[in-house]
């Protein structure tokens, strides 16, 4: 675990020409106690809609949130180590997420302790290994392999390697919010 990911923003210099303007190790990155065998890395952090491509190139700064920002989103990468089950059994999902502001997303009672919900359209891609996509009835559960991906819309779902090597997602959190409980200028496409 702990790996490192290569980071690299384009922007233009001062004659409009495209320029790498930050090469260097992503350095917002998570691991806890409280969630063992997983460490999550922020690469970017976009705080509105419509995106800014001339701003500024950090980001990932400020405590590390589980959701995207509001009309924002949030690109990062989350390392999973193969689970113990008997550990898993001990583990208190709700405080691990309070750690990230996420506490009222866990499902309560749900069969795994990291069974959660957010606000938001989360797009997801397995780079390596294999993991299970744990949904709220049990003949929902997906195994997903390497070149996967998952359109996850808002709903409960829980991470679980069962697997015997480190399985490492991408994902693209995108601020969202259910159509019936949208504002109509939302539901519109009229950005505030």
């Amino acid at each position: 675990m702990a790996r490192e990911f290569r980071r690299i923003v384009t922007g233009h210099d001062e004659n409009g020409r495209a320029v790498v303007v930050s090469d260097a190790v992503a350095t917002q990155f998570l691991e806890r106690p409280s969630r063992p065998g997983v460490r999550l890395t922020n690469f970017w952090i976009e705080r509105g809609s419509p995106a800014e491509y001339d701003g500024p190139t950090e980001t990932c700064t400020g405590d590390f949130v589980l959701h995207p920002p509001p009309l924002g989103s949030t690109f990062r990468c989350v390392e999973f180590l193969p689970e113990d089950p008997e550990v898993m059994k001990t583990l208190d999902g709700k405080a691990a997420f309070g750690e990230m502001g996420a506490s009222a997303n866990i499902v309560e009672g749900a069969r795994h302790p990291f069974m959660h919900r957010t606000d938001s359209l989360d797009y997801a891609i397995v780079l390596s290994g294999e993991i299970w996509m744990m949904m709220d009835d049990r003949e929902d559960d997906l195994l997903l392999k390497a070149g996967d991906v998952v359109i996850q819309r808002g709903t409960n779902h829980a991470w679980s390697n069962r697997g015997t090597e480190t399985c490492v997602i991408a994902f693209v959190l995108v601020d969202g919010v259910a159509q019936r409980d949208a504002p109509e200028e939302r539901r519109k496409g009229i950005h505030r």
